[in-house]
């Protein structure tokens, strides 16, 4: 039977109420007798009854994460290291986490409603930010604390952490230029995702800074899956003169673009050079290993899931909107060989 409130009592011969209003340090409460309510409450193995406290302070210590995915399971490893880092500093934090995977459209955002009409988490994480963001514009609009990972175009102002993926991408396209690279074709992200406009937009500054001309026919689409990084790979190599590098939106893209072109003949690093951007812990055992641009990931996770903690007890967070510088990270399928 777990201890409670009333066998500490017993044992130090006081009321439940000073035993409770000791625990809770109030200063009504002498010293000398909550440091004895202390001791006894911990050498008993006293554990404080979470669902009736949560249920007196109106609190679930519940945090909300959608995770927006398509199909029944995800294999994502940017959100396979983004959720291990949102968990870890929720359980640090004795906060719970309620995830839940959804793909992007009405139905994910009936997940945000019921989550907050039904009271069941006291906060939210968004990630995967969008142009014009219904989550956030819902969350804005009920007043109900979030922290988004990455910007929106909604004029508004939020909390967010984000990574500076325009700077990011002009470097890492910069890098194919430097080693003499001159059809460098691009795969971007759908373009309702904010960071696809940043990331295109550091891809074209670096071409413009070098006097290349941007050329439309080697921007593709993708999905940010392997798959979608393989078929557009396939049709940017079909073309004639063939793009002498890719770079590739996200890590998983850049993976299926290494794929199509070992499919095609080709020796990654050498005939072609291929570059991603994210670092997830598969860029850096790919074959050749790859060139990206690292966010940190798990870090990220836990900052976010922390920022939404201190919005939730302090009801406010000192930096509200950071933006994280990236890093450039050469491997071999950009230059033959790790650098």
């Amino acid at each position: 039977m777990p201890v409670t409130l009333q066998d500490v009592a017993d044992r130090l011969g006081i009321s439940v109420p000073t035993v409770s209003r000791a625990l809770a340090g109030y200063s009504d409460i002498a010293d000398e007798t909550r440091a004895r309510v202390l001791q006894t409450a911990e050498q008993m193995g006293y554990r404080p009854n979470v669902s009736a406290r949560r249920l007196q302070q109106q609190r679930t210590e519940t945090l909300g994460f959608v995770i927006p995915t398509h199909g029944p399971r995800f294999s994502d490893p940017f959100f396979s290291e983004l959720l291990t880092g949102i968990g870890n500093e929720a359980a640090e934090q004795e906060y719970d986490l309620l995830v839940s995977t959804r793909a992007p459209g009405g139905d994910e955002l009936r997940t945000y409603e019921r989550m907050v009409m039904e009271q069941r988490v006291d906060g939210m994480l968004v990630v995967r930010t969008r142009r014009q963001d219904q989550r956030i514009a819902y969350l804005l609009k009920r007043s109900f604390p979030f922290v988004a990972f990455g910007r929106s175009d909604l004029e508004a102002e939020f909390p967010y952490l984000d990574v500076d993926g325009k700077e990011g991408m002009r470097e890492i396209t910069q890098h194919l230029i430097d080693l003499g690279h001159r059809r460098i074709a691009y795969i971007n992200a759908p373009t309702d995702l904010v960071f696809a406009s940043h990331r295109l937009a550091g891809y074209k500054e670096a071409l413009a800074a070098s006097d290349m001309p941007f050329d439309e026919n080697l921007v593709v689409a993708g999905a940010l899956t392997e798959r979608s990084g393989h078929v557009a790979a396939t049709h940017l190599l079909a073309r004639d003169p063939r793009p002498d590098a890719i770079a590739a939106c996200n890590d998983l893209m850049a993976l299926g673009a290494i794929s199509a072109a070992r499919k095609l003949g080709l020796t990654v690093g050498r005939d072609l050079a291929v570059t991603g951007f994210d670092d997830v812990p598969l860029a850096a055992h790919a074959h050749p290993p790859l060139t990206t641009v690292r966010q940190p990931i798990y870090t990220i996770g836990r900052r976010i899931c922390r920022m939404l903690i201190r919005i939730l007890e302090n009801g406010r967070v000192e930096d509200r909107q950071i933006l994280l510088k990236p890093k450039l990270i050469i491997r071999a399928s950009s230059t033959g060989a790790d650098g």
